[in-house]
C-alpha cells in the first residue's frame, strides 16, 4: 500500500490521531486534529493501520511549529506540534474518551484541564538512556531502544538540563562499564543523580509543597512537575477528615503528611524501600505521629493486613495501575471515600469500572497537565460510597 491522503479527526488515548481510508482506521503519529496530510504505513494490525505523515498538505489550525530539533526522532515528546490550549483539550478528550470506552461511563461530566504555569523547562526528573559503544546520552529514540544523543532537553529544569551538560562532559572513561542509564532529580538544594559516579552524587534533597517539607533522592520516586503539585493534593485530598485513611503506593509521602494532618490515623504502604525510609523521616521532621509507613507491595500488604475499618482511601499507583486483589482488598473495606490519583487514563478507566461495580459513584474528575508537551495526564477522580 502506497502512501494516501488522509484527514486527521481526533487525538486517541496514547497520543496518536484517528483518521479512515478505505475501511481501514489510521493511527497516524505526531498529528493535529484537523490536519489534511500524506502518509506512509509503518506496519498494520488487523484493520489498524499505523502511519507516519510523509508531507503536511492542509495543517490544522492548531499545529505549530515543533521547536526541539530533536522532535520525531527522540520518544520523550509527542505533542509540540500542537499549541498549548490543544494539548489541554486532547488530553480532556483522552480522560473523556477512557472513561466512556473502558469505564462504560454516560454522561460524563465536563473535564478540566489544569494547565501547568511552565509548559517548557518544568520536569524535576528524568532518566537519561546511555549507550557508551555509540557514546550517545539521551532518550530513546521512538519506538526503538536506540539512544537519540540530546544535549539539550527543552523540558527539563534548567538545573537538571545544567547538570546533563556536565554529564555529557565527563571522560567516558569515568562512567561504570555497565552503565545504561542514569536518574536525575532536583530539588530546592540541588540535583540527585543515581547511580553515583564521577563528581555526581545520590544526595537527599528537599522540596516544599503546600507548607509541607519532602526529603527524597533519585533513588525515589517524586512527582515530575513541582509547579502542579500543590493544586494536586489540594484536589486529591479537600476537606476529607475522619478516624483511618490508607495512602497506597504512598512514595516519600507527597499525600501521606496532609493527610495525617487531617485524620487520626494513616497507614502508609510502599513497595520501595528508599521511598519509604524518606517517608518515614519526612512525617518525623514534620512531628506528625498518627502515620505508620509499611513496606511491602500493596497486594502483599492486603493479603496480610489486620482488620479494621477505614473511611477514606487515596491511591496513587503506577502507570500500570492497580491489581486486582487491591481492588477487591479496598472494595472489602467500604471506604466511605476513595481518592484515585492516576498517570494513565486507561488502567485508571480499567480499575473505576470494578470500583463502581462494587458500590462506589465518582464525584469528581479533574486532570492536571503534569506532563506538557507529551500525551501523558495526570487525573483525580474522588468517589463516594453510593447510599
Amino acid at each position: 500500500m502506497g502512501d494516501f491522503e488522509v484527514e486527521v479527526e481526533r487525538i486517541l488515548p496514547g497520543g496518536m490521531g484517528l483518521a479512515h481510508a478505505g475501511g481501514k482506521t489510521v493511527f497516524v503519529s505526531l498529528a493535529a486534529p484537523g490536519d489534511r496530510v500524506r502518509v506512509r504505513i509503518d506496519r498494520q494490525q488487523g484493520e489498524l493501520l499505523f502511519a507516519s505523515i510523509v508531507e503536511i498538505i492542509t495543517p490544522s489550525p492548531e499545529r505549530v511549529e515543533p521547536p526541539c530539533p530533536y522532535f520525531g526522532r527522540c520518544g520523550g515528546c509527542d505533542f509540540q506540534q500542537l499549541t498549548y490550549e490543544a494539548q489541554l483539550a486532547a488530553k480532556a478528550g483522552i480522560i473523556r474518551d477512557c472513561l466512556h470506552r473502558i469505564a462504560r461511563l454516560e454522561n460524563i461530566p465536563e473535564i478540566v484541564v489544569t494547565p501547568s504555569p511552565n509548559n517548557w523547562r518544568y520536569r524535576m526528573r528524568a532518566t537519561w538512556q546511555i549507550d557508551q559503544e555509540l557514546r550517545a546520552i539521551g532518550y530513546y529514540e521512538r519506538a526503538s531502544r536506540r539512544v537519540c544523543d540530546v544535549a539539550d532537553c527543552a523540558v527539563l529544569k534548567p538545573e537538571l538540563q545544567e547538570t546533563l551538560e556536565r554529564v555529557r562532559a565527563t571522560g567516558w572513561g569515568e562512567f561504570p562499564r555497565d552503565l545504561k542509564h542514569l536518574d536525575g532529580v532536583v530539588g530546592e538544594n540541588g540535583v540527585s543523580l543515581s547511580p553515583s559516579f564521577a563528581e555526581f552524587q545520590t544526595s537527599e534533597l528537599t522540596l516544599t509543597v503546600r507548607g509541607e517539607v519532602y526529603q527524597y533522592n533519585a533513588d525515589a520516586f517524586f512527582q515530575i512537575n513541582p509547579s502542579l503539585l500543590g493544586s494536586l493534593v489540594e484536589n486529591a485530598i479537600g476537606d476529607a477528615s475522619g478516624g483511618t485513611v490508607l495512602d497506597l503506593y504512598c512514595g516519600v509521602g507527597l499525600f501521606t503528611l496532609p493527610l495525617a494532618r487531617q485524620f487520626q490515623k494513616v497507614i502508609g504502604v510502599e513497595a520501595n524501600a528508599t521511598a519509604t525510609r524518606f517517608a518515614r523521616r519526612n512525617l518525623q521532621l514534620a512531628g506528625l505521629r498518627n502515620a505508620n509507613v509499611i513496606t511491602a507491595t500493596v497486594t502483599d500488604w492486603f493479603r496480610s493486613r489486620p482488620a479494621g475499618p477505614v473511611d477514606f482511601v487515596l491511591l496513587d499507583p503506577p502507570r500500570a495501575g492497580v491489581e486486582s486483589a487491591v481492588i477487591k482488598g479496598i472494595l472489602n473495606l467500604q471506604p466511605r471515600a476513595i481518592s484515585y490519583v492516576s498517570c494513565d487514563p486507561a488502567t485508571l478507566a480499567r480499575d473505576l469500572r470494578k470500583l463502581i461495580g462494587g458500590g462506589h459513584v465518582i464525584e469528581s474528575i479533574a486532570g492536571f497537565d503534569l506532563f506538557p508537551q507529551t500525551h501523558h495526564v495526570e487525573t483525580v477522580v474522588r468517589l463516594a460510597r453510593s447510599a
